[in-house]
């Protein structure tokens, strides 16, 4: 379990990183894209669509370590207010309905991808499978992380974060 928690470590810091660099692409392009349509009346065919992309793949890739670090929405006001067992059954119960939904979401992202990987991005000649691929990549990344949730709490017993077991 110690090694799965270091690559889980890695993969989620990986995931942070990348969504970085998707949101800041994202940016650059949104500013590039206004700059350009309202600046020089001359409104860029391409970055609004490479800016949607990038911002998907952000957020999908964002979803791992929002995990890893406890701050998706949570039933946390309702697991207090339980019993501590109950409370931590509720939080191991979420947690598995959430991997069940990732593990659906990849399953159904890698089909969508491979049914769309013959169409184009509208103003580029890139296939919008790339786009749709954030899917099972993300979901791959999110159920790491919650796999890795789950293991820090059973070996605590109680529902963590990396900062509290460190």
């Amino acid at each position: 379990m110690k090694y799965f928690l270091k690559l889980e470590a890695i993969t989620t810091g990986i995931a942070l990183r990348a969504a970085i660099v998707f949101l800041l692409i994202a940016t650059c392009l949104a500013l590039y894209q206004v700059t350009t349509r309202f600046v020089f009346g001359q409104p860029s065919t391409w970055s609004e669509v490479i800016t949607r992309s990038a911002m998907i793949w952000s957020v999908f890739l964002a979803v791992a370590p929002a995990f890893r670090e406890g701050a998706m929405i949570a039933v946390e006001i309702v697991q207090r207010m339980l019993p501590p067992r109950l409370g931590f059954g509720l939080y191991l119960v979420s947690m598995g309905l959430s991997l069940t939904f990732f593990a659906i979401l990849f399953w159904q992202g890698w089909a969508m991808t491979e049914r769309v990987v013959s169409q184009k991005l509208a103003a580029l000649e890139i296939s919008i499978a790339w786009v749709y691929s954030a899917l099972p990549v993300g979901s791959v990344f999110i159920l790491i992380a919650i796999l890795g949730c789950i293991v820090r709490a059973i070996q605590h017993g109680a529902i963590v974060t990396p900062e509290t077991v460190e």
